[in-house]
């Protein structure tokens, strides 16, 4: 009886500790720039929170790239890992993710980044707000039902973010995008440098330092009270326009996966 009594214990035990595991609410992201914390609001927004450890748990996002750089508004990353060669390869994406519209896209908070016109798509993909993009043009509290914000950076991370966002961008394949390169000129592109892991901003790894799920206390989100925009009755992907969700936003996978080593060009 006894011996069942300390198994049974045992295995309690290691329940509770697999629990907090899937709750943890502080993880450090160790980029080529610099190594940061980000607190997670798991108790506000436990979806988003769970979505994400699982990439996290899974080692997902290991040697990932920062693949979007836009200045004065946002820094993308979470698609996309670079093996050693190009192309990048895109991160096997889990089920979407239902949308948590709770805290406002203040500066320095992370937020999951999704489809046009569709809420409820947010899988691996997440950006980190470099400033206040609640209103305004860019209105990402309202946009396609609001943008997710399930965490906030330390005063340490922001000044890391602000390193990425002064890197010169460069489009590569074709793509409609814009990649942060460091230690890379005009000039290398135009000569055909290869791009390496040396040049690309990298997210070396992405683990969990603290499994308490109620480390938020101390912070201050701001709510979101902006009503969602109501989605647009024809959605134009390919519009500059503000209604719906930012386009630079969509998740474009098949562009960014035929990224060729020697189609590089300056995007700034």
């Amino acid at each position: 009886m006894k011996t069942q009594k300390s198994l049974l214990c045992a295995l309690a035990l290691l329940g509770a500790s697999l629990s907090l595991s899937v709750q943890a609410t502080i993880v450090e992201i160790k980029t080529s720039l610099g190594t940061f914390e980000v607190n997670l609001f798991d108790e506000t927004t436990p979806e988003t929170v769970a979505n994400f450890l699982k990439y996290v748990e899974a080692e997902s996002y290991n040697n990932s790239v920062i693949h979007r750089l836009e200045p004065n508004f946002v820094i993308q990353g979470g698609g996309f890992r670079y093996t050693g060669q190009l192309p990048l390869r895109a991160i096997p994406a889990l089920p979407a993710v239902k949308n948590e519209p709770k805290w406002s896209n203040r500066r320095g908070t992370i937020a999951m980044a999704k489809l046009d016109g569709q809420p409820d798509s947010a899988t691996n993909q997440w950006f980190f707000n470099i400033k206040d993009n609640h209103e305004g043009t860019s209105g990402l509290d309202a946009q396609n039902g609001g943008f997710t914000v399930f965490g906030q950076v330390t005063a340490q991370g922001l000044e890391i973010l602000d390193e990425i966002a002064k890197l010169k961008r460069f489009n590569m394949g074709g793509a409609a995008t814009s990649i942060p390169l460091r230690n890379y000129t005009t000039a290398d592109a135009n000569a055909g440098k290869i791009v390496t892991d040396e040049n690309f901003v990298m997210i070396e790894s992405i683990t969990v330092v603290d499994a308490r799920p109620n480390t938020a206390a101390g912070l201050s989100p701001i709510a979101n009270t902006t009503p969602p925009a109501p989605p647009p009755t024809t959605p134009d992907e390919g519009s500059d326009s503000s209604s719906g969700s930012m386009h630079w936003l969509v998740m474009l996978l098949l562009p960014l996966a035929l990224l060729r080593r020697r189609a590089v060009k300056a995007a700034n």
